[in-house]
């Protein structure tokens, strides 16, 4: 276990090297200049000259790329061509809300997916089986930002119950909380589907085993056999995938920030894009980036720790 966990920390260490040189490198395509932009169409050549030395706009690309790329591995992304203020504080308050959003929208996921496919595999091919594939694969099948329209049409503007932009007061639970539930939902939708047709054949599949049949010979309650037995092993692919569903999500909620007009990581990172604000952009999918893979490798050591036969496997190799 620890050569493997050493081999995967390697493997992280270097995606996050690539992703950082990757970044370093490709905002330089970006057509415009973030100078012209930031000091407007009445600068004088002087003017423009001196904010791209002071920039470091005027040092080589490859001095550049190196630059940020050892600035970053020290914990400095730069300083907001516009504000001057530094991005690590820009980003890490725009990553509480991402991140906030993002897991409340897989505990949805989690939480509403896994007793749906539970249901449906407890009544193979009856009408609830049938019922719960319909809306599973409608879920699975509608985009974030299509049921994020529908929702805030729905619920702030047909009924007046819920709040339809901003992020609320983090200070006021409640309050934050109100705010969350309509983002939450619309980037919950397609992995409760996707997470309830996982389960649903996971389930399926447990369900006919030897030790699922002992079970029942024994007299246990069905109740028992089912959560206590047969889920135990059938959530196990769904734990496996937790970590590509959190960077779904985050990658996700761009559309649904903007739609919601909540202040994450994805709305400061379009709203670089538009200032041609390169630290900002860089630093915003830089954190993302690593929410990312950090997410991918903890599912990944979670599976390897609750599924004992990888272990086995490892030892008899």
């Amino acid at each position: 276990m620890a050569q493997y966990l050493l081999k995967r920390l390697g493997m992280t260490v270097a995606v996050v090297l690539l992703v950082t040189l990757f970044l370093a490198g490709v905002v330089h395509l970006i057509p415009g200049d973030p100078v012209e932009l930031l000091l407007g169409p009445r600068a004088t050549d002087e003017m423009i000259a001196n904010a791209r030395e002071e920039m470091g706009l005027d040092d080589p690309i490859v001095v550049q790329v190196a630059s940020f790329v050892w600035n970053a591995a020290q914990g400095d992304l730069g300083r907001d061509f516009a504000t001057q203020r530094p991005v690590s504080m820009l980003v890490s308050n725009a990553t509480f809300h991402t991140m906030s959003l993002a897991f409340l929208s897989l505990l949805l996921s989690v939480g509403l997916g896994i007793p749906l496919g539970v249901l449906a595999a407890t009544k193979p091919d009856s009408l609830l089986d049938r019922t719960t594939s319909v809306i599973s694969v409608s879920f699975i099948t509608m985009p974030s930002y299509v049921t994020g329209l529908f929702l805030l049409l729905l619920f702030p503007i047909a009924l007046g119950v819920l709040p339809a932009t901003g992020a609320g007061d983090p200070s006021e639970p409640l309050n934050y909380l109100r705010h969350l539930i309509l983002p939450a939902s619309a980037l919950a939708i397609t992995w409760i589907g996707y997470f309830a047709r996982l389960v649903r054949t996971s389930m399926l599949e447990v369900v006919g085993s030897n030790y699922i049949r002992v079970a029942r010979a024994y007299g246990l309650r069905e109740t028992v056999v089912n959560y206590r037995y047969a889920l135990k092993n059938a959530v196990i692919p769904s734990i496996a995938i937790l970590g590509v569903a959190l960077g779904n999500l985050l990658g996700g909620s761009v559309f649904v920030e903007l739609i919601f007009a909540r202040p994450g990581l994805g709305n400061l990172a379009l709203n670089a894009i538009d200032a041609r604000n390169f630290p900002v952009l860089r630093g915003s999918i830089l954190v993302i980036a690593l929410l990312f893979v950090v997410a991918n490798l903890l599912a990944d050591l979670s599976y390897r720790f609750i599924d004992p036969r990888i272990r086995v496997e490892e030892q008899q190799t």
